[in-house]
């Protein structure tokens, strides 16, 4: 009996064993067969460089017009017209009407002072060629030829002067209408029509929105790793552009001992007023190993970037990050100059997973 009891229980445990073992080789195949089906994943890619790059600070700027003016009045007069703010306008538009009847009064009163000077002048230089035809034989039209002559000089210099009077009230009428000095939108009425201007008051401004700029003060302890003609990130929200440093102020006040920069930008990126961040250098650049920030998965077991080797399979590389400059990062891990790697779609990759890289 207790033989029998034991070829069945080593029957019972050779039949567990094969149970065991199919388990395993089932799932194993499972795994393999799961592996060979997963389709390539679609990704973007960028290259890794050696790039000279530095340690940034992040100061604040803001993004100001190069034009931005505040026209005045230089003739006094009553405001017939003020453009609406937000009208764009062209250099030597007429943004604002003064009331010139007055001036134009005036103006046709010279204009006939012109008319007499000229009659007058036009007499004399007669009377002077009888009077010299006169003088070859008589004394006494000699003497009333140097008198011609004398009123002839004078008639010349009220003519002049009349001309001269003219010519200013010519330009005191063109005055009367206020002209946009270069291309731009009417950002405020600082007058309404119908009110009295007053030379030198002003009536209306004015922003060219084409030419910008971005001003930023920084500390003055980095003022030389500052040069004209660098490029500068600048960042608002999840904007990021560049712009290009125009001139460096290198005047420090005594309270706060900070330096002014001034940066050229794109028009179409940042309106007027907009408040940003501009990435400062902080030390002298240095070589490194450089990858976008995109490239970054940020895991909680570390920081890695996934590698496409030749055989276009995923390589997950594990590195430790640098200094950064813009949207470039230093990475210090298994990497190389040249190396292929993940910028869009890295965060569902799995190593070992074909990729598909997309164009553009």
């Amino acid at each position: 009996m207790k033989y029998a009891e034991l070829l069945m229980g080593f029957s019972g445990m050779k039949n567990l064993i094969w149970l065991f073992t199919a388990l395993v080789l089932g799932a194993g195949i499972q795994s393999v067969t799961f592996a060979q089906q997963t389709p390539a994943a679609n990704v973007r890619v960028a290259q890794a460089s050696v790039q000279q790059i530095a340690p940034e600070t992040l100061v604040p700027g803001t993004v100001v017009s190069r034009n931005d003016a505040r026209l005045a009045a230089e003739v006094t007069g009553r405001l017939l017209e003020v453009l609406d703010v937000g009208t764009l306008v062209a250099s030597g538009d007429v943004v604002a009407k003064i009331e010139d009847t007055a001036i134009r009064l005036r103006r046709d009163e010279l204009l006939a002072e012109v008319e007499r000077a000229e009659a007058r002048l036009k007499y004399l230089e007669s009377e002077e060629k009888r009077y010299v035809q006169l003088a070859k034989s008589n004394l006494a039209a000699a003497t009333k030829l140097e008198e011609t002559r004398s009123d002839r000089d004078v008639s010349r210099g009220d003519l002049r002067v009349a001309k001269s009077r003219l010519a200013q009230l010519e330009d005191q009428l063109d005055r009367t209408r206020i002209k946009a000095p270069f291309d731009g939108v009417v950002v405020e009425r600082l007058m309404m029509p119908g009110e009295r201007v007053d030379t030198g008051k002003n009536v209306i401004r004015m922003v060219d929105q084409q030419h910008l700029e971005v001003i930023a003060r920084a500390p003055l302890e980095y003022y030389r790793y500052v040069r004209p003609g660098q490029q500068l990130a600048l960042k608002t929200g999840t904007t990021i552009a560049q712009g290009t440093v125009r001139t460096v102020v290198a005047v420090g006040s005594e309270n706060t001992h900070q330096f002014e920069l001034r940066l050229d930008i794109e028009s179409d990126r940042f309106p007027v007023g907009q408040t940003l961040r501009v990435s400062v250098p902080t030390s002298d650049a240095r070589e490194a190993l450089v990858v976008p920030r995109d490239a970054l998965v940020l895991r909680p077991e570390g920081i890695t970037v996934f590698v496409v080797d030749e055989d276009q399979k995923a390589r997950q590389v594990t590195v430790t990050t640098g200094i950064g400059s813009g949207e470039r990062i230093e990475v210090v891990g298994d990497l190389r100059d040249g190396d292929t790697v993940v910028v869009r779609g890295n965060e569902r990759l799995r190593p070992g997973q074909a990729v598909s890289i997309m164009q553009g």
